[in-house]
């Protein structure tokens, strides 16, 4: 194959495919070079930042988190783009691919509008009005019961420095109709949530049927309000949340997909960040685990399916394992003292997880991969969310194996 170059107006693109469109025989030295590829809607990504050569390729899957890859031959100029952080990559197959082909747009400050005020939801909104005065403008609250957004907005907004009374960000409350108003969307709403009798058994899993449903009506209600910024699911079980999410909110009113909903680069899944600040309570707490605090990584789903790595270079299968099993029952362990557990959850998988996605920063979430929302570290960039890719032991990349063909198999 020979990778080709193009000028479509005014993008610089890049293709294995003989394309229809002004061929140039060099690259440009500056600007962005847009890889177009084509594959199948909702079996990947539609577009992501390109880092390493092995990534031009219409091929997704969780081996792309997997840096041992083969990368094909590729032009020096290009590979010159790629090192140069100037490379993005489109799919030319998705309906909207020409809208793609815009850089995200950069804000200085970012509107959160917020649904669901539970255990979890208010949590988040505290460490949101707390921790977030540099990338929040303002948050909308909105719970359809009673006095509940009276509540926490009266509550919240008491909240301030004694020497900067500007610095949090204000928070208001606002209708069902005004949640696709802002730029991000966080669903917190829950149809079910099992009480603290329920000490076993996949707690998260148990709540899948019915707040299925009712994230599905939200998903809608993007379409039609033509959203364009992020959807983040932080209600249980995430993962397949944010799957019925993208698939959804894509359908027409015959219920056929067409691609005119949210993209795959729009919907978030925020579950594994409490995942992994818990493998390093555990790593604290017991010296075998040690190496998790510099060297370790986290995977996969917000639950059973879930994959801990002790260490990338020093993979030890027995004890990621153990350490996966300690981490993915801790909420069990919460139960049996009595408590629901939702405070870690607010804030290490919701608060903390969508600020650092706000400043650029790494950070744990899903993202969408091969048909399934994944979980693994990524941070957005300018170019889209890029996600981390590492030299993985062939133990390890089994267990992701495993994890996405499960996923894949719910719903």
């Amino acid at each position: 194959m020979k990778m080709n170059f193009y000028r479509y107006n005014g993008y610089t693109l890049c293709s294995w495919d003989a394309l229809p469109y002004e061929k140039i025989d060099t690259l440009p030295a500056a600007g962005e070079v847009i890889f177009l590829f084509r594959r199948p809607l909702f079996s990947g990504r539609e577009s992501y930042p390109v880092t390493d050569a092995a990534l031009l390729t219409e091929r997704e899957s969780v081996d792309t988190l997997n840096a041992s890859a083969p990368a094909p031959a590729i032009p020096s100029e290009l590979a010159e783009a790629v090192r140069a952080g100037r490379v993005r990559a489109v799919n030319g197959q998705h309906p909207r691919w020409q809208e793609l082909l815009s850089p995200l747009p950069k804000k200085e400050k970012y509107r959160v509008n917020l649904l669901g005020l539970g255990d979890v939801g208010s949590t988040l909104l505290m460490g949101l009005r707390l921790l977030g005065g540099d990338v929040l403008s303002s948050i909308g609250l909105c719970d359809l019961r009673e006095n509940v957004p009276q509540r926490w907005e009266f509550e919240l907004n008491q909240i301030g420095l004694p020497w900067d009374y500007d610095a949090l960000p204000p928070v208001e409350i606002i209708s069902p109709e005004e949640l696709f108003s802002g730029d991000v969307f966080l669903f917190c709403a829950s149809r079910f949530v099992p009480d603290t009798a329920v000490r076993d058994g996949d707690v998260r899993m148990a709540q899948y049927e019915l707040n299925r449903d009712l994230v599905a009506q939200y998903a809608k209600k993007a379409r039609q309000a033509r959203y364009k910024g992020l959807f983040c699911v932080v209600s249980d079980p995430v993962d397949p949340l944010c799957r019925a999410v993208l698939r959804e909110s894509n359908r027409d009113e015959n219920g056929r997909p067409d691609g005119r909903g949210l993209r795959p680069c729009q919907v978030r899944g925020f579950g594994l960040g409490v995942m992994h600040a818990r493998a390093l309570y555990f790593a604290r707490k017991d010296a075998r685990f040690a190496g998790y605090l510099t060297e370790g990584r986290a995977f996969g789903p917000h639950g059973e399916d879930l994959v801990l790595a002790n260490s990338i270079e020093h993979y030890d299968d027995a004890l990621s394992r153990e350490l996966t099993e300690k981490v993915a029952h801790a909420n069990l362990d919460m139960r049996r003292l009595g408590y629901k557990p939702y405070v870690a959850p607010a804030l290490s998988s919701g608060a903390l997880t969508l600020l650092a996605l706000l400043r650029g920063q790494w950070h744990y979430a899903s993202v969408y991969m091969d048909g399934i929302f994944m979980g693994c570290r990524q941070r957005l960039t300018p170019s889209g969310i890029e996600v981390e890719r590492l030299t993985l032991p062939d133990a390890l990349q089994k267990r992701l194996d495993t994890t996405a063909a499960r996923l894949r198999a719910i719903d």
